[in-house]
């Protein structure tokens, strides 16, 4: 398996990471909302517990010099970790108010911000396939999160796409670390950590006692974060976020089957025609990109 992942091109790593992140993201939500009524803020320092020790175990494995959060590299790493964390933040109150399937897919709107701020910081620029494809990939979140108008939807919603928001921002600073010669254990870690901090004085103050299994689903919750991460920071470290970003649109077809099977929510026809948009989309726009790199038959 690691010779053939070897062998791929940058861009195919990319897409591999990119999905896997997925699948770990959807089952983060899954675990976050097994475990119950508990405040967003104490499941996110929780999962960031579980996060840290993974990204200090790697990185403690990879014999990588002690030296790394390069000096220079801090203030974008504290940008990172600050919008990360609001990011988090904002879509563990979604998953919590809202049906699995809508939470997932307003988050699945961070790869539009992401090639946005990709452009605007990071100069890579998408053509205009990629473009269009991008554009077509958020139509179809639309007809699946069909908005409506009770106004106790909304305000959910509005924080599911701040979330979305300011984690298509972080992943930027991520990819800007990535070019910077940042380890991504290192990255993870520090935000990590940063997280646990930034939370911490709330917790010391309200913190609502848990039961071993809401204790261990938010260990598993964890995990399931970690590979997220490992997998999203390896991503955009492999290529661009204009070639590879909208097939963490998948992550909505992992969580429409994880919501039906465990909590027993099927998609209405409308939200079926999204999926063939964004499957349809992913198909193209990959093809597309294998054609520029030179790689398609």
């Amino acid at each position: 398996m690691k010779r053939f992942f070897s062998s791929l091109s940058p861009t195919a790593r990319g897409i591999c990471c990119i999905l896997l992140s997925a699948l770990g993201f959807a089952l983060m939500n899954v675990f976050v909302k097994l475990a119950g009524d508990l405040p967003s803020v104490q499941k996110a320092f929780f999962r960031n517990v579980v996060a840290a020790v993974v990204a200090g175990w790697m990185l403690w494995r990879s014999k990588l010099p002690t030296r790394y959060w390069q000096r220079p590299n801090l203030p974008l790493l504290i940008l990172r970790a600050s919008l990360g964390t609001a990011g988090l933040l904002c879509n563990y109150y979604a998953v919590d108010h809202l049906i699995l399937s809508d939470a997932s897919i307003i988050n699945k709107l961070t790869p539009f911000f992401v090639i946005i701020f990709s452009a605007l910081f990071l100069r890579e620029r998408a053509d205009h396939i990629q473009k269009l494809g991008v554009a077509a990939a958020f139509c179809g979140c639309l007809f699946i999160v069909h908005p409506s108008l009770d106004f106790s939807a909304v305000f959910p919603s509005i924080i599911g796409l701040l979330g979305a928001c300011f984690s298509g921002a972080a992943y930027t600073c991520v990819r800007g670390l990535t070019q910077r010669g940042e380890p991504g254990a290192a990255i993870v870690l520090f935000f990590s950590l940063f997280s646990c901090l930034a939370v911490l004085p709330w917790i010391a103050f309200h913190y609502v006692p848990m039961t071993l299994e809401q204790l261990g689903i938010l260990i598993l919750a964890g995990c399931a974060a970690s590979v997220g991460q490992f997998g999203v920071t390896a991503a955009y470290g492999f290529a661009p976020a204009k070639e590879i970003s909208v097939f963490d649109y998948s992550q909505v077809l992992f969580s429409a089957v994880l919501g039906f099977f465990i909590f027993d929510q099927l998609p209405d026809g409308w939200s079926l025609v999204g999926y063939v948009i964004i499957i349809g989309t992913a198909v193209l726009l990959f093809r597309h990109n294998l054609r520029q790199t030179g790689t398609a038959q």
